[in-house]
């Protein structure tokens, strides 16, 4: 009995890390329902059939005014994956209190003074969803695909810095796989590291 018990204790780290593992690129990205900033429970599974960005943000990380207020780039993007029917999230997993933890008045005021145009806004304060998928940094982006498979995990493009003078010579890597879905064609590039201010977790 002794011997078991050894092999469990030894055997359930393992377990443990495992299950909170991130999601992995080719396979089904894992479902969750929030509550939006104006109170509707969504789910992502209620969504197959379309493709889906999800996008980690804090309003206040300077890689996201880089990407927002200095340049307009996130908001451009989110409109024009719109035109095409994507379903845009962006999930902010602050904690109370957090830096860019703003309540629903506060975000709608941000939205609209940046032209933020996603399909929906969520506060997770708890950290659940940002822990379930791994997500690290504002901005962190995923893209799913209409099968409900996820098909891109990374950053926003290849550079790497708060500079908005950056962007024109940067390869977005969301909007490339949105062209190649849209296309019928493989997304091509799967992964990159992505980059900017850590999530502000609770722990």
């Amino acid at each position: 009995m002794k011997r078991i018990a050894f092999l469990l204790a030894a055997l359930s780290p393992a377990i443990v890390s495992s299950a909170l593992a991130a999601p992995e690129v080719g396979r089904a990205a894992p479902d969750f329902t929030l509550t939006d900033i104006h109170g509707q429970s969504r789910s992502l599974s209620s969504y197959k059939g379309k493709t889906v960005v999800l996008e980690w943000v804090n309003p206040e990380c300077p890689f996201v005014v880089k990407h927002y207020d200095k340049s307009g780039n996130m908001p451009a993007t989110q409109k024009a994956a719109a035109d095409d029917g994507v379903v845009w999230l962006s999930i902010n997993s602050g904690h109370p209190g957090a830096q860019g933890d703003f309540d629903k008045a506060k975000v709608e005021a941000w939205m609209k003074r940046v032209g933020a145009a996603p399909s929906a806004y969520f506060r997770d304060q708890d950290g659940k969803i940002g822990k379930l998928y791994d997500a690290r940094t504002t901005p962190h982006m995923f893209v799913i695909n209409p099968q409900g498979t996820l098909v891109y995990a990374g950053g926003i493009d290849d550079i790497r810095s708060a500079n908005p003078d950056d962007i024109a010579k940067a390869t977005n890597f969301v909007k490339a796989a949105l062209a190649d879905l849209k296309a019928g064609k493989e997304v091509r590039t799967k992964t990159s590291r992505p980059y900017g201010c850590s999530v502000k977790y609770a722990d």
